[in-house]
């Protein structure tokens, strides 16, 4: 009789630990698993910028120029042109209008240059202050880079996929043509090599030693600079 006891103890333990397990095994099947939020901010077509970051077939791209067209017949659509931010390359391509596109999730760096080593072109993050060294090609507005220049990083993925200087800056001609007195307005140009190499076209009245005021995404003369 005790030796039977033992066993039908032990007999009920185990059923119970089995019930318990089940049970458990049932509750979480019965609890609703929350889906998955996408972080992927959706846009249209109608959103297009210059200098928008989208991805699209797996890449990221940068629009270039876009060109809203209503036709007098048919639907509206969207003419672009994309530079990939991997590769280089600059396809274009043609949206509906409204058509959905994912905007690229890029993380913005402000850094600031302090030295070129070699091909190396050493910049420092102004959060963390480590160094980030990139390549020429990697550079937006190169020839306009000189030392202690600001300029905003974005990363894709932890990688960098351009790094633009400020559309505008202040920068000293070092050579052109002897300035021409008069009309300060009207007139023609000529050509002008600033203290970073660029070469942009200046008013006839600009002179060696002055600076100016520079469109560097247009590469182009703005005005003098304010003194």
């Amino acid at each position: 009789p005790e030796m039977l006891a033992v066993l039908v103890f032990l007999a009920a333990g185990h059923v119970a630990s089995h019930t318990r397990h089940v049970s458990a095994f049932q509750l979480q099947r019965l609890v609703p698993v929350a889906p998955r939020v996408s972080n992927v901010a959706m846009l249209t077509s109608n959103d297009f910028k210059i200098g928008l970051t989208i991805e699209s077939e797996g890449a990221v791209w940068k629009v270039v120029e876009f060109l809203h067209v209503k036709p007098g017949k048919g639907a509206a659509f969207v003419r672009s042109k994309l530079k990939n931010l991997i590769t280089g390359n600059t396809v274009e391509k043609t949206w509906k209008a409204g058509e959905s596109v994912a905007q690229a999730e890029v993380e913005k760096l402000e850094v600031q240059f302090t030295y070129q080593d070699g091909e190396e072109y050493v910049f420092m993050d102004m959060t963390s202050f480590e160094e980030m060294r990139l390549k020429a090609d990697q550079i937006d507005q190169l020839a306009y880079l000189k030392e202690s220049c600001e300029a905003s990083v974005a990363k894709w993925q932890g990688r960098v996929i351009s790094v633009d200087l400020p559309s505008q800056m202040n920068l000293k001609v070092i050579q052109t043509d002897p300035g021409v007195k008069g009309n300060t307005v009207q007139g023609g140009s000529k050509p002008a090599t600033l203290e970073t190499g660029a070469v942009v076209q200046v008013p006839l009245f600009i002179d060696e030693g002055e600076e100016i005021r520079v469109d560097t995404r247009e590469n182009r003369y703005i005005a003098r600079a304010k003194e």
